[in-house]
């Protein structure tokens, strides 16, 4: 026990002057008993650019840690589902080395992978039809930016869902109104237009953003969807190479992750399980989750 002795002054003092000193005191013995290591609270940080940070302090959260990150010597230790919302560490500064095709002939480009030689990997989630309070506080722990290809009729019913993901860095991109998986085969230029054009139109008047990029239902695409994502003001069709699913990984080519990769993953009930799968991955490989949108300057 610490202990504290207060010296008798040499002559009597008023009853408030006594108080005010026995005060003071205690105080000072207080603070000399307290565990001179204690929590610090930093100060609110401004969004920046939506690039991870390779290494810094933990999010404040619960005791529960990650064993993906505590798996690799240097890496975060995160929590898994903090109980005080979405929290944003500082991100480094987007290094590019990759230049995103223009339109050329009235043609969108189509992004597969990002031929880069930074160590960065983009997530992307698609449809909306899930919605769980879980999946948001999972982001909110690993910190991961998205990019949300998002169909309006999955997301219609509870649109306001999706936008503490948005809070936290991630985008809402366009995956038409109907999800159409045979719409390059059952719709025509017009029909592929309106889909695009209407899912940007209920973005911009939603979410605040009219989407840069755009992604077909299924992945499948044509000369004529090309000209329609054009038309529509779409910078770029996204596709990829690797996808989490089911609570695995799978790839088109080779067994990990590659600097550069495009990853699918959806809003559905097995969304933890499928993000442990990218996360793990992810650590693996030594990647870091960067916003595809700001890699390509299209935020």
């Amino acid at each position: 026990m610490c202990e504290h002795h207060v010296t008798e002054p040499p002559r009597p003092l008023g009853r408030r002057t006594a108080l005010g000193l026995l005060g003071a005191s205690l105080a000072t013995a207080l603070v000399a008993c307290a565990d001179p290591v204690g929590p610090s609270t930093a100060p609110p940080q401004a969004p920046g650019p939506a690039v991870p940070a390779v290494s810094g302090p933990a999010v404040s959260g619960p005791a529960v840690s990650d064993p993906a990150a505590s798996a690799r010597p240097g890496r975060l230790r995160l929590p898994l589902l903090p109980d005080d919302g979405p929290t944003r560490r500082p991100r480094a500064p987007v290094i590019r080395d990759f230049t995103l095709p223009p339109v050329q002939n009235g043609l969108a480009p189509v992004l597969t992978k990002i031929e880069t030689k930074q160590p960065v990997v983009f997530l992307t989630i698609d449809d909306g039809v899930a919605k769980s309070p879980e999946m948001i506080r999972l982001m909110a722990a690993y910190d991961y930016p998205a990019s949300m290809f998002l169909t309006r009729n999955f997301v219609k019913d509870n649109p306001d869902f999706f936008k503490p993901f948005a809070a936290q860095g991630s985008l809402v991109e366009n995956h038409t109104l109907s999800h159409n998986i045979n719409m390059v085969t059952q719709m025509g230029y017009q029909q592929q237009l309106a889909e695009i054009t209407g899912m940007q139109d209920y973005a911009q008047r939603v979410f605040g953003r009219r989407p840069a990029l755009f992604r077909p239902p299924g992945g499948a695409y044509s000369i004529s969807m090309r000209q329609a994502a054009a038309a529509a003001g779409i910078k770029a069709i996204v596709t990829w190479e690797a996808k989490a699913n089911a609570g695995r990984m799978d790839y088109q080519y080779g067994n990990t992750l590659r600097p550069g990769d495009i990853v699918l993953m959806h809003f559905r009930p097995e969304f933890a399980a499928d993000l442990a799968a990218f996360r793990a991955a992810q650590l693996a490989a030594g990647l870091e989750v960067v916003l595809l949108e700001d890699f390509l300057g299209v935020v």
